[in-house]
């Protein structure tokens, strides 16, 4: 089963739906440029490896996406980080302009919510779904990341400085990729997905860091150096490149443990696992 394909396909009918115009213009424009779909990818592989399955789901995963899609527009735009360049492509504000950015960011943050609800599945779940994920990406979750991340941008962060910036930044919504999954099947296990996705999250941060002093532009289609650039503390700044992949190693003994301790088919997320620690974009 092809899970990115399939999230591609639904996500174009879903963007599909909305109103013409400029708006739905720049959230397709982003919304389907080239990316990983790691997010979805994880949710619909822990229901998955329960045995379940994941397609009935699989509009809560594309919500889980057009969120994502919301932050890096919105990351990407002058007051943020400032790029020109987001999976390969120019950044939203520069395709379109800047206003019609963030409303395009605005209007995937606003309609992931009404695609849940429009799911087949009992309104009980449905809520704990939404809840689990706007905690996530709201003002306690990535959006704090997010803060936390611009206020050290003209000062010095510390290792725990850092670790609290991506257990939220990033670690929030990858997190929350493995327990939504772990709510729809097997509730009792949400826990141990949630500090497993933390853990997870944290190791794909530093791959970032690591990647934006080691990365090729071409196969990262966004430019590196911008940490640097933008005044920021990163682990490669803190640690170097060999501690800091020493520590994603670590992270990933961490991952292996915990993911072993679960009764569930293990390979499918190994199998992710893999993917993720030998990315290079």
């Amino acid at each position: 089963m092809d899970l990115k394909e399939e999230i591609n396909k639904r996500l174009e009918n879903i963007v599909n739906q909305y109103q013409s115009g400029k708006v739905k213009d720049a959230m397709r424009y982003s919304l389907l440029a080239p990316g990983k779909r790691l997010r979805p990818i994880i949710m619909l592989n822990v229901i998955r490896s329960y045995g379940l399955d994941c397609l009935k789901y699989i509009d809560i995963a594309c919500a889980i996406e057009m969120i994502h899609t919301y932050s890096l527009i919105h990351d990407d735009l002058p007051g943020m980080d400032n790029d020109d360049l987001r999976r390969g492509r120019l950044t939203c504000h520069k395709q379109f302009d800047e206003a019609t950015a963030i409303l395009a960011g605005d209007a995937l943050l606003n309609e992931a919510v009404n695609v849940i609800l429009n799911v087949d599945i009992g309104d009980s779940l449905k809520l704990r779904v939404i809840k689990e994920l706007y905690q996530a990406s709201g003002a306690n979750g990535m959006i704090y990341g997010q803060q936390q991340d611009l206020y050290f941008e003209e000062r010095n962060a510390s290792l725990e400085d850092l670790k609290n910036i991506h257990k939220y930044k990033t670690g929030a919504m990858i997190a929350a990729s493995f327990t939504i999954g772990s709510l729809i099947a097997n509730p009792k296990d949400i826990e141990k997905w949630r500090e497993f996705g933390y853990n997870l999250g944290l190791a794909f941060q530093i791959q970032d860091d690591i990647l934006d002093v080691t990365g090729n532009e071409e196969l990262l289609g966004k430019k590196v150096g911008s940490d640097v650039q933008n005044h920021k503390s990163t682990y490669v700044t803190l640690l170097g490149i060999e501690k800091s992949e020493a520590y994603i190693q670590e992270l990933f003994e961490d991952c292996y443990s915990r993911l072993y301790g679960m009764k569930i088919n293990h390979g499918l997320i190994l199998e992710l696992l893999q993917t993720i620690l030998k990315r290079v974009n």
